[in-house]
């Protein structure tokens, strides 16, 4: 068996970025677990399980690729799966302040690895928060969206407009 690598997000929305990280990660390991955090606190736009159900959907060519939701700690998640390393994409020098925190504490905790792989330049500049924001005033920004994301951010806008007037 191979290198196992365990990609953890919220991934609330699911960006071209993402996809990104994922796929270039896939080339990279034996096998990849995609994460997707299961945080109800967090406020998420999308449930856990439609944010796994349209990442399965952009990464279904990857036969070397599973998504799943989790909760909990990721230290005991990645434990639980048997994962060699956790793998966290970097957009800029602000997610590496926080990430690294995250990766010494993870360390600490239980000897979990932590690897950084830097976004590609087009997809560097955007935060999930930020797309979030862009839906509440344009339901098709969709800019850095995965199309299936893009079709039902429109169709969900469309949904709250009728519901809100």
């Amino acid at each position: 068996m191979g290198l196992t690598a365990l990609c953890p997000g919220t991934f609330d929305p699911v960006t071209n970025g993402h996809i990104d990280i994922i796929e270039r990660a896939a080339r990279r390991f034996d096998a990849l677990v995609v994460g997707v955090l299961d945080n109800p606190a967090k406020e998420p736009l999308f449930e856990a399980e439609e944010r796994v159900g349209l990442l399965k959907q952009a990464l279904d060519p990857l036969a070397n690729v599973e998504v799943e939701a989790f909760s909990g700690l990721l230290v005991e998640y990645v434990t639980r799966r048997g994962a060699d390393v956790v793998l966290k994409g970097l957009r800029a020098v602000t997610d590496f302040e926080y990430e690294i925190q995250m990766a010494q504490m993870n360390h600490q905790l239980a000897g979990v690895e932590t690897l950084f792989m830097t976004a590609s330049p087009q997809w560097s500049f955007l935060s999930d928060k930020q797309d979030n924001f862009a839906w509440a005033l344009f339901a098709n920004m969709g800019y850095d969206l995965t199309d299936a994301l893009r079709v039902d951010a429109s169709l969900r806008y469309d949904h709250d407009k009728r519901r809100n007037t």
